[in-house]
This record gives C-alpha cells, structure tokens and sequence, in this order.
C-alpha cells in the first residue's frame, strides 16, 4: 500500500477514534465523574482526556512505514 493511502485511512480513522473516544469519555464522566470533589475531578479529566493518545500513535506509526 502506498504512503498516501496509508495517510489518508490513518486521518480517516483518527478522527472516527477521536470522535467515538470523545463520546465514550463525555459518557463515563458524566456517570461516575460528575458530582465528585473538584480535587478529584482533575486526575480523571486528565486521564480521559489524553488517553485517546495510545491509540493515535499506533494509527500513525502505521501511516509513517515506509512503502511495502
């Protein structure tokens, strides 16, 4: 496959993972997050917020491979 294929699946599914990430975190943080003491709050806002990174690294170490 080549690089601009690669690029443009890669964009495609990082935004469809970044989306479908973002719904799932808002889910969860409004269940079991919402209500709790601010100082508690803030770790798991973090966590939420930069834990869609793993997976885009993936997505995009797969997209910088040379051609096959």
């Amino acid at each position: 496959m080549k690089i601009r294929q690669r690029k443009m699946i890669g964009i495609a599914a990082t935004v469809i993972i970044i989306i479908v990430y973002a719904l799932i975190a808002m889910a969860l943080a409004a269940k079991f997050v919402v209500g709790l003491d601010t100082w508690l709050q803030l770790p798991i806002f973090i966590i939420l917020g930069i834990g869609w990174l793993p997976i885009v690294m993936i997505i995009v170490r797969w997209m910088s491979r040379p051609d096959d």
